[in-house]
């Protein structure tokens, strides 16, 4: 059992590096489709587009970044559609400002106390959740991580090869290496 203390510094800005990496894996994914692939409707994934699910992960993480820690972080309410799901270099421009204002932020902005609302039903109820930067961060990424998986389906479809791990939780790949060890 160790007992080395926790550095909730080293560990906030873990978690941004993780992130960052997420998001440079969405746009090195971008980099292997063109324009026709990238808005191509799925067949694999009903309405489902390569756009659409970059655009998606991407709100998820402006939330996470950019809401003033007045506000509540809301994932449910947020502007959908826009140029990011159409258009691969403004796919990328956002990837490159988001990974910009997350390397931006200090230690005392990840530990900020903010509020994330989250919508508990169908019918709109919602409920406020104390949390911090840092950890709305790490669900944004976590969120990436699943829609990377399905990404990676749209990929197959298209005859695509993505990279090792791709759209694979870090608990996945730690558990498939311990395995073979």
């Amino acid at each position: 059992m160790s007992t080395e203390t926790p550095n909730p510094c080293s560990d906030q800005r873990a978690v941004c590096l993780a992130a960052d990496a997420i998001l440079e894996q969405c746009a090195a994914y971008i980099d292997c489709v063109d324009d026709a692939q990238y808005v191509r409707v799925s067949e694999v994934v009903p309405g489902g587009t390569i756009g659409k699910h970059i655009r998606h992960i991407l709100d998820h993480f402006r939330c996470a970044i950019t809401t003033d820690c007045t506000e509540p972080i809301d994932y449910d309410h947020r502007k959908r559609g826009g140029s990011v799901e159409d258009d691969r270099d403004a796919a990328k421009g956002e990837i490159a400002t988001l990974r910009t204002l997350m390397g931006r932020l200090g230690v005392e902005d990840l530990s900020e106390t903010v509020t994330t609302r989250v919508m508990l039903c169908g019918d709109g109820q919602t409920a406020d959740l104390s949390s911090t930067r840092a950890r709305e961060i790490f669900f944004a990424m976590h969120h990436a991580i699943h829609h990377n998986a399905i990404l990676k389906a749209i990929g197959l479809e298209l005859g695509l090869e993505c990279p090792e791990g791709f759209g694979t939780a870090p608990s996945t790949i730690n558990f498939e290496q311990a395995e073979a060890k």
